[in-house]
């Protein structure tokens, strides 16, 4: 048996870019400690979120813009060293158009980058859209990654899964409700949201699932930290609640992906010829 210690990172993160370095420096050297072999921080944690999501928010020039082969991203790979660190960041594309993307790295280097697909409220103006999910072996085994918003379309964790892989990692920077804001954060709706999203996208595609986000608050975002490690039963085997943490676990991850599908694979049982619209019907 060959288990895997794994952890999702629940941190407050602002716009100092040194800042931020030392606290991924601390959380890497921590994760280290206890023996974990895969960290995932939260998105935008080189360089911070955006202040709000409002059209008519305060002028934010946003976070910094780094290069996917620039020095910053060759930083955090010397910081990652024997681990594999998955990490959120605005990169700049050579198209010159910023993303909110998602890096995955060892101190060998660049192993993967995801650009967030799907964009709630007004997040598209400050950046561009990703237009693919795909997955990628590492020293852990096959990673498929997404960005917060990302997770509420099942078809996002499913196209990672049918690409092979085994563990999932999604960063945020999931905020509390916009409106009707409960005071405990615990019993925040968006908190039991993302809590629910994180639960089936593990147990529908019967992958381990890693969760990392935002805690504290950022401009006029309350964040639900929340971060978490689920098992491919939907089970949540580590959590940091709404406070900062890390969450660690560690499972034989394919052995907990054997036995979670041998009666009933989800993947294996899919009939994909009859999930498109029924002839005539009307679709958005």
């Amino acid at each position: 048996m060959s288990t895997l210690r794994m952890a999702a990172v629940s941190a407050e993160f602002g716009r100092d870019l040194e800042e931020g370095f030392a606290i991924v420096e601390r959380l890497i050297k921590e994760a280290g400690e206890q023996g974990v072999r895969l960290l995932a921080l939260p998105e935008a944690c080189l360089g911070g979120y955006l202040l709000s999501l409002d059209d008519d928010s305060e002028l934010d020039e946003g976070p910094p813009a780094l290069a996917l082969d620039g020095p910053e991203v060759r930083r955090l790979a010397a910081l990652a060293g024997e681990l594999t660190v998955v990490a959120g960041y605005c990169e700049a594309a050579e198209d010159g158009r910023q993303y909110n993307s998602v890096v995955c790295v060892t101190g060998d280097g660049v192993l993967g980058n995801h650009r967030k697909v799907h964009q709630p409220l007004s997040e598209d103006a400050s950046y561009a859209s990703g237009d693919r999910f795909h997955a990628f072996d590492t020293p852990v085994g096959r990673l498929g990654m997404m960005i917060c918003y990302d997770k509420a379309f099942p078809e996002s964790a499913r196209a990672l899964a049918l690409d092979g892989a085994e563990i999932g990692v999604c960063v945020s920077a999931w905020p509390g409700a916009r409106t009707k804001a409960s005071a405990d954060l615990e019993q925040d709706r968006w908190k039991r949201r993302f809590d629910l999203f994180d639960r089936a996208r593990a147990l529908e595609n019967q992958i381990v699932w890693l969760s990392a986000n935002q805690a504290g608050t950022f401009g006029s975002l309350r964040f639900v930290g929340s971060a978490k490690v689920v098992d491919p039963g939907g089970e949540i085997l580590a959590d940091t609640g709404v406070t900062a943490g890390i969450a660690v676990a560690e499972l034989d991850v394919a052995q907990a992906l054997e036995t979670a599908r041998r009666s009933m694979g989800h993947l294996r049982d899919r009939r994909p010829e009859t999930y498109g619209p029924a002839p005539g019907a009307v679709t958005a």
